[in-house]
């Protein structure tokens, strides 16, 4: 296989662009397609297809964050109203949200955890799917990822979990890169141990 240097490039600058700097316009419905095509070409052993995906676009995005802020009065009572705002907030402004819910379940011969990594897989081929069509995005979690109520409120079923929420859209600021991390502090080979 040839070297592809445009892609190396890309992998080694991408930048995450947070939700606040990602406006529209979002990806047209035959562009929608095609990122959910690349989402879900992610390691699968098994071919368990063990999660599935969600999208939030035009007014659902404020009904899902008016939905939460519900969900949060319940349960935070005396939730400030600067507080609900920002719950109400949770899908915008990104023209595109993609939820990815692990069906992760027992099976004979694949760990669910492998089954969990296949999913964390989908949420970052989002990501690189929407640079690769023009577009920045961010993958977040927030409370509403683990809360098994709001989970069932965005759409997950009985038994699943959300492994994040991918905001997608046109990006209206250059981010700066941050450090990354020392790879002589983090990466080390592997030796027999002397018996």
């Amino acid at each position: 296989m040839p070297a592809r240097p445009e892609l190396r490039d890309y992998l080694l600058t991408r930048r995450s662009v947070g939700q606040a700097f990602l406006a529209e316009p979002g990806p047209s419905p035959d562009e929608l397609q095609t990122l959910l095509t690349i989402a879900t070409r992610v390691p699968d052993h098994g071919k368990l297809a063990p999660w599935r995906l969600v999208t939030f676009t035009g007014d659902n995005r404020a009904r899902a964050g008016e939905a939460l802020a519900e969900l949060a009065r319940t349960k935070r009572p005396g939730i400030d109203e600067a507080s609900l705002e920002n719950e109400r907030r949770q899908f915008l402004p990104a023209p595109l949200v993609v939820g990815v819910i692990s069906t992760a379940a027992p099976h004979v011969k694949i760990p669910e955890f492998e089954q969990l990594l296949s999913a964390g897989n989908v949420a970052f081929n989002l990501v690189h799917g929407a640079y690769a069509l023009g577009f920045a995005a961010t993958w977040v979690t927030r409370w509403y990822s683990f809360d098994s109520d709001a989970a069932t409120l965005l759409g997950a079923r009985t038994g699943e979990r959300f492994v994040g929420f991918v905001h997608i859209g046109t990006p209206t600021t250059v981010i700066e890169d941050r450090p990354r991390p020392d790879l002589a502090a983090i990466v080390s080979e592997w030796a027999p141990q002397r018996v």
